[in-house]
């Protein structure tokens, strides 16, 4: 079951706002051999929005976007209860051929 998304231009400033960095993680890496990349984004952001995004800034073709939002967690900070931010992170498969170096900076 595939779904179609409207097509979603986004300007060159806002494509480097959606971006914000690559997960370099254990499983970050390792979605790699199944031409996938994981970036954080921010929590408004749209699927359409970030496969816009991803492939001006790259210059690649993105064939599909996953996206989680992750809440955050209460940990103590110097004895008292705090709450880390929620985040968004987006799983982006890239086309057979395609590939992105995170390593390198943009």
């Amino acid at each position: 079951m595939s779904r179609k998304y409207q097509a979603v231009t986004v300007g060159p400033e806002r494509a480097y706002d959606i971006v914000r960095a690559p997960v370099i993680t254990e499983k970050g890496t390792l979605l790699g051999e199944f031409n996938q990349v994981v970036f954080r984004v921010p929590l408004e952001a749209t699927k359409p929005e970030v496969k816009s995004a991803v492939e001006q800034v790259f210059g690649v073709q993105v064939t599909a976007v996953n996206t989680l939002r992750q809440k955050g967690k209460v940990k103590r900070f110097r004895g008292r209860l705090g709450r880390r931010s929620d985040t968004k992170k987006a799983i982006v498969t890239l086309a057979e051929g395609q590939s992105i170096d995170v390593t390198t900076g943009i």
